[in-house]
């Protein structure tokens, strides 16, 4: 029994330090306030602890969905409807989405709620709700021509339920076709225990793709190459970095609904992940990493403590999933038909290979490449150019995406952030302070850092 006692206590000894947060990184110290230091020696005893409530969740660029109250019942006005979603300072296109947005506003529930969607078809054609993940009574569950009618153009059909499970779900169209136009959204059920440890922030990002030809502005559902790869219905360098304050404890909800799996790759950092759509997982099978992948249909839940200052990319690892407008779908037909830019091509030419992205346009800054940027004998180089003419300075657009979230970064920073491409942004506590006052300036009506902001 003594031996036996003695493997467990090990064993749970190295459990115990297997997953306890990272420390601070040394060199962090030199750059930081002996404020800063104290405000994460708070941060790191607030992590340790038991949390009195639920951090609300935070979609960038999309929000939430409000809800009013019937009795103890929470009721929520859902529409499904054409969208003109604007992906890009050069690309605006037509979408189906909800309320206005797509992917569209993030419901957010506690467990052991009843809850009411009141959901209406302003489509021209039918359609239905299905609750990914929850479980809930099968005439709710959303599916056309099974568990209920589809729902007619002009027609409102009543969903209620109780809610008994907690984690990261999505509701979503279950037509296949209107699924890829853009019918998505996020259903967040917090725990009636709020997790431990205890996030500072907790950020949502959706994952979608568009196939859509240039000059033209209907995604094709059926295509199976995409060229907008799109975070929360925007693609970089449009999309909203999330912003954390030096030591905070940050969760990130992945959502994918499309065509592509997503390896989600975030740097300068070590995460575990600790959810699927499923719910969260028990802390002992929680793995560390800094790339997840997310599948299709499902969602996936990471946490880490943001130790290290400074701009942190997070992407799509696919390398065509890091830039827009691909030209390999800028055609119709033969795809040796078709203009490409990896051939020796000129810059005019790289140019009028991409068309439809409009680079002409005075916000954009164009053809600043400085001597020596391309070689001399670049044309006789097998594979030139790569990434000279799809990236860079050539493409900086700094001015046309300018956020309070941006400020700061540095010059030029957009010439290089395309497609499923964003920020964490890790701000030592005087840099956070200058960003959330200028965002809480911005008064945006239903911003969607507003639970942040109140609590800063």
């Amino acid at each position: 029994m003594s031996n036996r006692r003695t493997f467990i206590q090990k064993a749970l000894g190295i459990s115990a330090g297997l997953f306890t947060p990272p420390r601070l990184i040394a060199d962090s110290e030199n750059v930081m306030s002996s404020h800063a230091s104290e405000q994460m020696k708070r941060n790191r005893s607030a992590h340790s602890g038991r949390s009195a409530f639920n951090m609300p969740v935070v979609t960038v660029d999309i929000g939430d969905l409000p809800y009013t109250m019937d009795g103890g019942t929470k009721v929520f006005h859902l529409i499904a409807e054409p969208v003109k979603q604007k992906i890009s300072p050069l690309k605006t296109i037509d979408v189906w989405g909800f309320n206005g947005s797509a992917p569209g506003p993030t419901i957010q529930a506690n467990r052991g709620d009843r809850v009411r969607v009141i959901f209406e078809n302003h489509l021209p054609e039918p359609t239905s709700m299905h609750w990914h993940g929850l479980e809930i009574p099968n005439s709710m569950d959303g599916m056309p021509g099974i568990s209920q009618e589809p729902v007619k153009p002009g027609e409102r059909y009543v969903y209620e339920f109780t809610l008994h499970q907690a984690g990261t779900y999505f509701y979503h169209s279950h037509m296949a076709m209107q699924e890829m136009a853009g019918m998505l959204g996020a259903f967040i059920l917090h725990p009636a225990d709020p997790y431990e440890p205890h996030c500072d922030k907790d950020f949502l990002i959706h994952l979608q793709e568009y196939a859509v030809l240039p000059n033209n502005t209907v995604p094709n559902t059926m295509n199976m190459e995409f060229n907008w790869l799109v975070l929360n219905g925007k693609a970089g360098p449009a999309t909203t970095p999330l912003i954390a304050r030096l030591g905070d404890r940050v969760r990130i909800r992945f959502v994918n609904l499309g065509m592509d799996h997503h390896p989600m790759h975030l740097h300068g950092h070590t995460f575990y992940m600790t959810g699927t759509e499923g719910g969260r997982i028990p802390e002992a099978s929680w793995w560390p990493g800094n790339t997840v992948l997310v599948g299709v249909a499902q969602a996936r839940t990471i946490e880490f403590v943001a130790n290290n200052p400074g701009d942190w990319m997070i992407h799509c690892h696919l390398p065509h999933h890091m830039m827009n407008q691909m030209s390999s779908n800028a055609g119709i037909g033969n795809v040796a038909e078709e203009a490409m830019t990896n051939g020796p091509l000129s810059q005019k030419k790289a140019m009028a290979a991409m068309a439809g992205m409009q680079h002409d346009m005075p916000e954009m800054q164009m053809g600043q490449m400085q001597p020596g940027d391309i070689a001399k004998d670049a044309n006789e180089v097998p594979n030139f150019p790569q990434d000279a003419y799809m990236e860079g300075p050539m493409m900086t657009m700094d001015a046309m995406v300018n956020r309070p979230e941006n400020y700061g970064l540095r010059a030029g920073w957009s010439g290089y952030m395309q497609g499923m491409m964003t920020f964490v942004r890790v701000l030592p506590p005087d840099k956070y302070d200058e960003v959330i006052a200028r965002m809480k300036q911005a008064n945006r009506p239903n911003d969607p850092y507003a639970a942040i902001l109140e609590r800063a």
